[in-house]
């Protein structure tokens, strides 16, 4: 089905083949935009199968879950390359496992929140699960289309099809879906996920009702292995030729795997109550209403017990589930004058059941099987700008219900000059403990606990600035204050994990850095991230130094028909206790008798521009046979060999 699906988007969007594209400079210049145009300013390029002739780029527009928006972008920049990987998100902050589709070890951590309620657990397993955040909205001129192809590992492929329309000014649709199939170079870790998303946005022809909504379905499963047995971890290290094909190591185990699934439907709409001479003088008063509801599960199955996870309450299968039913409301309105500023009051409220299907009974203690009820909260956000200088501000409170949290978030920033901006901003939240540490059920015996009545509201107060300067530097830093911080870890001479909550409070700091030197053709992309754990080391593991180095050669050929970029990335991070994996929570947890890190990342690429196509092809930890065999991505969990991948993101305008 999910291939399938696949096929049908990629031949629905073959017929924007029929259109030439080229690039329009004056088009460029008046909209400001580094972009390719809809059209061509080559005399010699037929222009009779464009429909459009007034279809610039800037008209392709983006809008994101904040009303942000920005145009489609088919340059090819380095930035696009750190973007070119299974997430399209730039993964600088994490490390991936040897499949495409595993999880990420985390680097580092930004505990600013603006939630009141605790997530669902299995954490691991969210990187690529999409939440209403990550959802885009569209409004094009013509019909646009986006394929993504990248090889994955051994057998299997990586396809995101996407494809959008306005069949009017004020109505647009979007069909996409995200299809994964790897097998994997090691024994027993394919990787099989799927995401759909369906979008629309309609304006009235007055512009004062307004709605959005979104349907998303996926499926995230993953082979589990346990990773390597501790006696074949000197076996891999050595680099002996005999190991060098990975799939002669036994795991821990092959005969489990865990799958998370979930479907939302999302609606936001909103009414303008001002009629439109009131919005023309800055003065404009709505009211609006979010509705989410998601269903979604995570299933740990095993087709017997084993021993690496303790005692089973049954020797034959294992199988865990847990749900959650999430319903969610929002009634606000706004209100925006000039003078004033923007104001928005809300009122919300939560609707949960989280759990599992019976009661367990355990040393004569019984675990309950649902934590379930209602959240009533309030808020309120507020901005305005005044010339250079602009402020923000935003929060909400739980008043009623069965969690009590908040948040409070302020924002400033000011605007130096064209190239320099300046921001400082401060976050206060307290939230209860994700689902997962408050209640679990396994058919392991150890996997079992409540603690709904014993641990406390997490609570994070964090200061943060930023420079944004073209000429200068990117430069953030941020400092963390954490209470009652919760973690999974193994206790003492055991297999198995349990949740814990510090008694003490965390300190931590980050320091980032990021600056692009150009010299002619060439570039040098530096990114460096400092961060220490001040107090709260053994609970809190980081390392100190995290690092990339770009340095590539930028040119145009065949009079500037191809765009080429070509560089070595270098990626770094110092050693340190990385957390380990565990896959029947599928969940990370502190661990420190294992120090990770240390080992240089070489990956070598060359991408290329033609037309609406990029094409990248890229040889990854190239420098893997000569720097030593010692990377990995969590301990007993081997980090990428040396390999050669490609892929092509192709977009179509009609």
């Amino acid at each position: 089905m999910k291939n399938l699906l696949c096929i049908v988007l990629f031949f629905f969007s073959l017929k924007g083949l029929a259109q030439e594209i080229s690039v329009d400079k004056a088009a460029l210049k008046r909209n400001q935009v580094v972009n390719d145009t809809m059209r061509s300013s080559n005399k010699s390029t037929s222009n009779k199968n464009i429909k459009n002739q007034d279809a610039t780029i800037d008209l392709y527009k983006i809008i994101s879950f904040e009303n942000d928006t920005t145009i489609v972008d088919t340059t090819l920049t380095i930035k696009k390359e750190y973007k070119f990987n299974y997430l399209r998100k730039d993964n600088f902050e994490l490390l991936n496992f040897s499949n495409l589709g595993q999880t990420y070890n985390t680097l580092s951590s930004n505990f600013y929140s603006e939630r009141t309620m605790p997530l669902f657990g299995a954490r691991a397993r969210h990187f690529n699960y999409m939440e209403i955040e990550d959802i885009n909205y569209y409004h094009v001129p013509t019909p646009f289309t986006e394929l993504l192809y990248k090889s994955a590992f051994e057998q299997g492929q990586l396809l995101d099809a996407f494809f959008t329309v306005n069949t009017s000014e004020q109505l647009n649709f979007s069909i996409a879906y995200k299809g994964l199939r790897s097998l994997g170079k090691y024994q027993h870790i394919l990787t099989s996920t799927g995401n759909f998303r369906f979008t629309t946005n309609y304006t009235t022809k007055n512009r004062r009702y307004k709605v959005r909504a979104h349907i998303v379905m996926q499926d995230l499963m993953n082979q589990e292995n346990g990773g390597l047995q501790d006696e074949d971890l000197v076996n891999f290290e050595t680099g002996d030729e005999e190991f060098l094909d990975r799939s002669v190591f036994d795991p821990n185990f092959e005969n489990a795997e865990s799958i998370l699934e979930g479907k939302r439907f999302h609606l936001e709409h909103q009414y303008q109550i001002t009629k439109a001479q009131d919005s023309i003088a800055n003065n404009t008063l709505i009211i609006g209403n979010n509705i989410s509801f998601e269903d979604k599960y995570y299933q740990f199955t095993q087709t017997t017990q084993n021993d690496y996870f303790g005692d089973a309450f049954l020797s034959s299968s294992i199988n865990d589930k847990v749900t959650l039913e999430d319903f969610y409301n929002r009634f606000y309105a706004s209100y925006h004058n000039k003078d004033i500023g923007h104001l928005r009051l809300n009122l919300d409220y939560n609707n949960f059941n989280y759990g599992y299907d019976t009661v367990v009974f355990l040393d004569d203690n019984s675990i309950t099987n649902r934590i379930k009820g209602d959240v009533l909260s309030v808020g309120g956000a507020y901005n305005k700008s005044f010339n250079k200088f602009s402020i923000e501000g935003e929060l909400g409170v739980n008043v009623s219900g069965d969690f009590e949290g908040n948040f409070f978030k302020a924002k400033a920033s000011y605007k130096i000059n064209d190239n320099t901006k300046a921001l400082a901003t401060f976050n206060s939240s307290s939230r209860a403990p994700n689902y997962n540490f408050q209640l679990y059920q396994s058919d392991y015996l150890n996997y079992n606990w409540d603690n709904t009545s014993l641990f406390k509201n997490i609570n994070t107060q964090q200061i943060a600035f930023q420079l944004q300067s073209k000429k200068i530097a990117n430069l953030s830093f941020d400092y963390t204050i954490i209470d009652n911080y919760t973690y999974f870890q193994k206790e003492t001479d055991t297999t198995f994990v349990k949740p814990y909550q510090a008694n003490s409070s965390i300190n931590y700091f980050r320091l980032k850095l990021n600056k692009e030197i150009k010299y002619g053709k060439f570039a040098l992309d530096n990114t460096i991230m400092y961060q220490e754990v001040l107090n709260g080391e053994n609970i809190l593991n980081v390392p100190k130094i995290i690092t990339r180095n770009t340095l590539y050669y930028s040119n145009h050929f065949f009079k500037k028909a191809l765009y080429l970029q070509t560089g070595v990335i270098f990626n770094y991070f110092s050693e340190y206790n990385m957390n380990a994996y565990d896959p029947i929570l599928a969940e990370f947890y502190v661990q420190n008798n294992t120090k990770i890190g240390n080992f240089p990342r070489l990956d070598f690429f060359i991408n290329a521009k033609v037309r609406q196509t990029r094409i990248y092809l890229k040889a990854e930890h190239f420098n893997s046979a000569w720097t030593g065999y010692n990377y990995y991505s969590a301990p007993n969990y081997p980090y990428r060999d040396f390999t050669v991948r490609f892929g092509i993101v192709w977009n179509f305008f009609l």
